[in-house]
């Protein structure tokens, strides 16, 4: 009988969250501005899906676009915004502080683990992409690991999990039972069999969206109502929802791997 692959699914809103629980996930990574690389979720979200789903919710903590050496200001928003989350619910915390140099802020994060720890001893701590810019990807797990930290977030220190499969792999298998390498990046139906097999990996994050349109903002062309990634504009009447039939799409794919 093959090992059951976790499928956590990267959620922007209410809705994402209800549609990744219809489709099968085993747990939700909850953000805010998903085109932004996904920011701190509201209170109020939280709450709404604390009090709709089953599975547990993980929380993203990021005040801001942009890199992860925070100023002092970022540093004390980050601190209240957890505190929030975790009185609203939230089973789980997402974050990642670096240096100016790139290597992991030890001593912000064992503050910041220490005060999560604080509020709910059995919060789950999850760092996020940021270790894939990290000089040295060994040292930084060897950090987390002596941290305390749960899990890590990573796409192999590429644009996408499936192009840093290898690295993927190679940070699994160093990690060994020490801590959880969750790959996340680029991953779907077509490619998520081939790449659990490539990897090893005991779970996958992605997610699962699907465009929608809203015709309402489209009456002045002049008026521009969207984000910017990289310098390219966002349509102002386009964005993505998680489509359960995509997660259930994925779902199948990793049973049948």
């Amino acid at each position: 009988m093959k090992e059951k692959v976790l499928f956590e699914v990267c959620c922007g809103c209410f809705e994402d969250a209800v549609q990744a629980e219809k489709g099968g996930a085993d747990r939700i990574e909850l953000n805010s501005a998903l085109f932004l690389g996904g920011l701190t979720p509201s209170i109020g979200t939280v709450q709404a899906v604390k009090n709709t789903l089953k599975i547990p919710v993980m929380c993203m903590v990021r005040p801001r676009e942009g890199g992860f050496c925070y100023t002092d200001f970022d540093y004390m928003t980050c601190c209240r915004d957890m505190e929030a989350l975790l009185n609203a619910g939230a089973d789980g915390i997402v974050f990642g502080f670096l240096k100016p140099d790139g290597t992991v802020d030890t001593d912000r994060c064992a503050d910041f683990i220490g005060k999560i720890k604080k509020i709910n001893p059995n919060a789950e701590i999850v760092f996020h992409r940021a270790i894939d810019v990290v000089p040295d990807v060994s040292k930084a797990l060897d950090d987390l690991i002596a941290l305390g930290v749960t899990r890590v977030l990573t796409s192999g220190q590429r644009e996408s999990a499936i192009k840093g499969a290898k690295t993927v792999k190679k940070m699994i298998e160093y990690a060994s039972d020490r801590i959880d390498i969750l790959p996340g990046g680029g991953i779907n139906t077509q490619n998520v069999g081939e790449f659990i097999n490539e990897t090893g990996t005991h779970s996958v994050h992605a997610s699962a969206r699907s465009l929608r349109h809203d015709t309402s903002v489209c009456g002045n062309p002049e008026i521009f109502f969207g984000g910017k990634l990289n310098g390219v504009g966002i349509p102002e009447n386009e964005y993505k929802v998680t489509d359960s039939a995509l997660v259930q799409n994925v779902v199948a794919a990793i049973e049948a791997r």
